[in-house]
């Protein structure tokens, strides 16, 4: 298995942490969290495994796209991918500004929720990305139906910027910054 790249220990839930997605190693776990009915608007309810292997071979061997298998107290709970918006995704959608990262993220469906768990997902999702200097901005483009990640995305100082057509959805483009991050997390640490 590989090893642990970043982190973090939420006071309430324990341990998250997110290491390289292993194709091979991951494919058939992630599959069964494609199809299941919570993941609709990960786009992937159809996709069989070999298809599901195939896409996260293409992002393992990209330069402008990686993939991240999310861990809860050691135990696969999320997935997260990190691409380039001027390379993938967004090219001719969004003018891409250095420091620019892109992001995507599932969490595992489940039978047992755990209170405030996909707020320290995101959480964790985004003092990774954060904690390299480079970026600046966290782009992301859910579903315009997904209201549950609309405001999960708020909550963590996204903004909408502008509604937009993708291949395979219509969009939100949301951005934050550093900033925006921070000033939303202090202002949930107040309440």
């Amino acid at each position: 298995m590989s090893t642990v790249i970043f982190s973090r220990t939420d006071p309430e839930l324990g341990e998250f942490a997110l290491r390289p997605l292993d194709p091979a190693a991951d494919g058939a776990l992630l599959h069964t969290w494609f199809v299941h009915p919570k993941s609709v608007f990960w786009g992937m309810r159809d996709a069989d495994l070999p298809e599901v292997l195939r896409k996260y071979e293409d992002i393992a061997a990209s330069p402008y796209h990686d993939a991240f298998l999310g861990l809860h107290d050691g135990r696969p709970a999320f997935l997260m991918e990190r691409y380039c918006p001027a390379h993938v995704e967004l090219v001719g959608v969004h003018e891409a500004r250095p420091g620019d990262v892109g992001m995507h993220f599932l969490v595992a469906p489940t039978d047992t929720p755990l209170h405030g768990f996909t707020r320290a997902v995101i959480g964790t999702v985004m003092e990774m990305l954060f904690s390299d200097p480079a970026t600046r901005r966290v782009v992301v483009e859910p579903d315009i139906r997904n209201t549950a990640v609309h405001a999960l995305n708020e909550a963590v100082g996204f903004r909408v910027q502008e509604i937009v057509a993708l291949p395979d959805k219509v969009a939100s483009l949301s951005m934050c910054t550093r900033q925006q991050y921070l000033a939303a997390i202090r202002q949930g640490a107040a309440r």
